[in-house]
């Protein structure tokens, strides 16, 4: 339970509206809440940041798609904790107006994570793609937009917001199609045992030198840390700059973590424990 009191704790944000993935998995993690709808993940992220919301629920990876980069990079940059990690199944959809058939579909129109969980569909078929902000909004186009030939691909929870019909299920590559999404906050919502968690997630940059990430990998694994996780990103800040992602097993906050840390800053110009979970 959040030691925090303020008029914002039961409330959550999200990227996107009614019915967006993410909508569903801020319903999931925190069903008593009141869900804030976003515009967009920097939006959300600083909900949280403001005091608007005391927690915010933000894609970070797609068995199919990969990484939500934006995301990752908000993480890096802002003073935000990953106070928990939740896995949602997601199933796409293709949505079109009352008395639409798939055969007069000529464009879909959605987020480019579920257009490319759905590229060989939508090559199939031969569609038009067309990028929208996130798949809810992109229900709610195909609803205004009237038109026999245009089509989302949503969730189903979307076809009942939006007065569509579902025109085929389940349309997404991989039938095993998960998103995890992290749970956002100033601080971890049980300080007392946050200690204790199994899983971290770190990021780093490297010293420009030979060998700098072979090193810093190797500290990580010298420690007994089980790497579930690693990618890199560009820093954004110099050309051909990049900073490390790690997820990892184990206890962040042992004697053999703080050590970890330690030799790890003398091959890293930054070092930043990103979140802690079970």
């Amino acid at each position: 339970m959040n030691k925090t009191t303020n008029l914002n704790q039961n409330k959550t944000a999200y990227s996107g509206v009614k019915g967006a993935f993410a909508h569903i998995a801020a319903r999931k993690a925190f069903p008593d809440n009141e869900h804030i709808a976003c515009a967009g993940f920097e939006e959300a992220y600083n909900a949280v940041v403001n005091g608007k919301c005391e927690s915010a629920v933000l894609p970070i990876e797609n068995s199919y798609a990969g990484e939500v980069g934006q995301v990752i990079d908000l993480i890096l940059n802002g003073g935000l904790v990953i106070d928990g990690i939740i896995s949602c199944k997601i199933s796409q959809n293709l949505l079109g107006i009352k008395g639409a058939k798939i055969n007069d579909i000529k464009k879909v129109i959605s987020h480019s994570h579920a257009l490319a969980q759905c590229e060989g569909y939508i090559r199939e078929h031969g569609f038009e793609e067309v990028l929208a902000q996130n798949t809810a909004l992109a229900a709610k186009e195909v609803s205004e937009l009237n038109d026999i030939h245009s089509a989302a691909i949503a969730s189903k929870e979307t076809a009942d917001l939006y007065g569509l019909e579902i025109l085929e299920h389940n349309i997404n590559a991989m039938h095993d199609n998960t998103t995890r999404f992290a749970i956002l906050r100033k601080e971890y919502s049980d300080s007392d045992n946050a200690a204790g968690r199994d899983n971290f997630i770190l990021m780093f940059t490297v010293n420009d030198e030979p060998g700098a990430l072979a090193k810093a990998i190797a500290v990580i694994s010298e420690f007994g840390f089980n790497m579930k996780v690693l990618r890199s990103r560009p820093s954004h800040q110099k050309a051909w700059e990049y900073y490390f992602y790690v997820e990892a097993n184990g206890n962040i906050d042992t004697a053999e973590g703080k050590h970890m840390l330690q030799k790890l800053s003398e091959v890293c110009n930054l070092v930043k424990i990103a979140g802690k979970f079970n």
